[in-house]
């Protein structure tokens, strides 16, 4: 058993945290919000999105009340707050990895049926496998206190547990490896296909009138493509470090630095989704800031929306340059 003394969470370690936990609370409800208010802009692969958006928002709220609540013993509370942030923690790994491997079948393989029939397998994996571990762990009273020594002021896998390590990797760790692994070869494979692409229509483009349209929409794909998996990839990796040096029984897991960084990895993934794919992402941004507009200022001129109205097939085309899932998919 690990000898480890508790890690000690200060207040200010808890407003930041908190912070992160609130700002992934908004971006995904504002994922979810735009799928439900924008129908036109629904894709498969913004469904797919919606769905990882539901487990960012467990997770955000789950790990938000175990910041403020900050446990000291294995209390019921406790037991609940671990296993909903271990179920929604969990299915967002496999959400994410669910996203890059639809993407590469579209956009690689071009195998839009077969992507399209894995769907249900996608829910059937990502919500049903988390349960049963979630469900397995609460059963035999491997959830609870951790002394914040592999989390950040909430409730994970009880370090008394003796097979606790065990458990630490199958409720997170050994699906977080995996993506690290997976995510990065996906997407670079999807990176090297548009690039290819690209470069077999580069001797045709300037006989083509939407050469330069083109070539920002590779752009804009490619650069998409290459920080999802580092965004994914430096919001996580605090997390193993302090799971690694706690299995090492180091000092180092106490650092206050490496702390706050673990405790706003684990809580930003969903408002760094909204940054990628709603506030980088000009037709949702125009949207929104239309939105926005129209509830401060309730006698606004129709006029503009008469011209958003003709524009309408000039946004729509432009989603697929914008939006990765979009880019080379039409629903």
């Amino acid at each position: 058993m690990l000898t480890v003394p508790q890690t000690e969470v200060y207040t200010y370690e808890k407003v930041v945290i908190f912070i992160s936990c609130c700002l992934s609370f908004l971006g995904a409800s504002l994922i979810i919000g735009g799928h439900f208010w924008w129908p036109d802009l629904r894709t498969r692969a913004r469904q797919l999105l919606l769905y990882l958006s539901l487990a960012d928002l467990l997770s955000a709220l789950s790990y938000s009340y175990g910041v403020l609540r900050d446990f000291q013993s294995s209390t019921w509370d406790c037991v609940l707050q671990g296993a909903l942030s271990t179920f929604a923690n969990t299915s967002s790994f496999f959400w994410t990895v669910a996203i890059a491997v639809y993407l590469y079948l579209i956009i690689v393989r071009s195998e839009k049926a077969l992507a399209d029939s894995l769907v249900v397998w996608f829910h059937a994996i990502s919500w049903l496998v988390p349960l049963v571990i979630t469900v397995a762990a609460v059963s035999l009273q491997k959830i609870g206190y951790d002394a914040s020594d592999v989390s950040v002021g909430w409730c994970w896998v009880s370090i008394q547990a003796e097979d606790h390590v065990l458990w630490m990797l199958l409720t997170g760790k050994i699906w977080e490896f995996i993506a690290y692994i997976t995510l990065p070869t996906l997407y670079i494979l999807i990176k090297k296909h548009i690039y290819k692409a690209h470069e077999a229509l580069s001797e045709y483009r300037p006989i083509l009138a939407s050469s330069s349209r083109h070539h920002t929409q590779s752009s804009i794909a490619d650069r998409k493509l290459t920080i999802i998996p580092i965004i994914f990839i430096f919001l996580r990796i605090w997390s193993t470090v302090r799971f690694i040096l706690t299995l090492c029984n180091s000092p180092a897991v106490q650092n206050g630095m490496l702390v706050i960084l673990h405790g706003v990895g684990n809580t930003f993934q969903g408002a760094a989704n909204c940054i990628i794919f709603v506030l980088c992402t000009q037709v949702v941004r125009t949207r929104l800031v239309s939105c926005l507009c129209s509830c401060f200022r309730h006698n606004v001129d129709p006029a503009p929306h008469k011209g958003l109205v003709n524009n309408y097939g000039e946004v729509i085309s432009r989603r697929n340059a914008e939006m990765i899932p979009s880019y080379v998919i039409e629903e």
